[in-house]
């Protein structure tokens, strides 16, 4: 059960970095940059990486 918590700890942990860096980056520069658009989808990926890696160890936990 550890290792669930850990990974839910993980999610939530990068979706408020996230968060953080979204409101960041449109306080540093309001019009739109291609370059804070890659800062964003970088800071989204995170997240995603940290959902599957969560889904595949619940996975391994519960299946098998």
């Amino acid at each position: 059960w550890i290792a669930i918590f850990i990974v839910i700890a993980l999610v939530f942990i990068t979706e408020i970095l996230n968060s953080g860096i979204e409101r960041l980056c449109d306080i540093v520069r309001p019009e739109y940059s291609q370059t804070i658009k890659e800062i964003k989808d970088l800071a989204a990926g995170a997240v995603l990486v940290s959902s599957v890696l969560a889904v595949i160890i619940g996975t391994l936990i519960f299946i098998f």
